[in-house]
């Protein structure tokens, strides 16, 4: 007996469904700025996860925001902490302490004991895995689902595509939930990473013109305008001093940081900075750059972060839309399928 695509989907994500508690598998990607109390309530409220953005608040900064987040929403959402932070065992305290369900420890592999402490605290652990043997790793550590990242996402970024990640990874890591992120701006390519086995998804640039979003409008319409090929990773000109790739719109600020690695390896070369230095001021040029687009609309000087999905963000919509349009394309697709 055939199943209708609404009855297929549920069937292809209900283990991340139930692993999340939502009404969709799909993660909201922590956007340092934009994935604060009001878009976070608006994806859970929507049917989605949301997952606040800790990024470098303190301990009482993070405690106000999943405090605030809790009154605009009783769905589940999450919590997202960078492993490097160096309050990291006070912030799982404060998560731990407000009944946080499912805290994601980004940024680094995180230790085991960071991991067990949110275990033993009663929370669920989601690490990002960016290769197999890592992804085995952190199965063994103890997490309870890893999220795959693929180059083509925004923001800091490894340097393996999303459809390879999920060919490596998906089918030798099934004792846990895996969330497949990067590239995904439509509902049939959601039914593509499920049907390969990923439990659900994790979307951050679609969601970015969310109405709910408080992005600041000048960054929106970055991303309204953009195209894919506006969005490319910062570059590094000398192997002596590394850069981390990021992936943003390109703009003034991306032009200035080449010029600034230039001019520091210049003053390096000529023994005027030591190698810690010059490493620093080129590591400083993007401090507080995607605040100052994200907050306060400098979207020539700032950093837009955004993945290669942008060019599929056509205008400013509320989030319950953008999840209607993508079960729409998903259940188009599993129709088109079935028949």
């Amino acid at each position: 007996m055939s199943v209708s695509p609404e009855q297929r989907l549920d069937q292809l994500w209900a283990r991340g469904r139930e692993f999340l508690g939502t009404r969709y598998a799909i993660l909201g990607g922590a956007m340092s700025w934009v994935s604060e109390r009001n878009l976070v309530s608006a994806i859970s409220n929507a049917g989605g996860f949301g997952v606040i953005a800790c990024g470098s608040m303190s301990p009482d900064l993070l405690h106000a925001e999943i405090v605030a987040t809790k009154v605009l929403t009783d769905k589940p959402f999450g919590v997202n902490l960078i492993t490097m932070h160096p309050d990291l065992d006070r912030l799982i305290d404060v998560c731990l302490e407000l009944n946080v369900t499912h805290v994601v420890l980004a940024g680094g592999l995180p230790s085991g004991a960071a991991i067990k402490k949110v275990k033993d605290g009663g929370a669920k652990v989601i690490c990002f895995a960016p290769a197999l043997v890592l992804a085995k790793r952190l199965v063994r550590s103890g997490a309870d689902a890893l999220v795959i990242e693929g180059s083509e996402a925004g923001g800091h970024i490894g340097p393996v595509s999303t459809s390879v990640l999920a060919q490596e990874i998906l089918p030798h890591i099934t004792e846990i939930p895996v969330f497949v992120a990067g590239g995904i701006g439509r509902g049939e390519t959601i039914v593509n990473y499920l049907e390969l086995g990923a439990a659900g998804v994790q979307l951050g640039t679609r969601l970015v013109c969310a109405t709910e979003s408080i992005a600041h409008e000048n960054f929106k319409q970055a991303f309204i305008r953009a195209s894919a090929r506006d969005a490319m990773p910062t570059v590094q000109i000398d192997p002596r001093f590394p850069v981390i790739p990021v992936r943003a719109i390109t703009n003034k600020g991306t032009q200035e940081f080449m010029e600034t690695q230039r001019k520091v390896i210049e003053k390096f070369n000529a023994g005027e900075l030591d190698q810690n230095a010059a490493q620093l001021e080129i590591e400083h040029y993007w401090a507080g750059a995607l605040k100052r687009a994200v907050i306060d609309g400098d979207v020539e000087g700032g950093s837009l972060m955004a993945g290669q999905i942008v060019g599929m963000v056509k205008r400013e919509q509320p989030m319950a839309e953008i999840f209607a349009e993508l079960m729409e394309q998903a259940y188009a697709s599993l129709d088109v399928r079935e028949r």
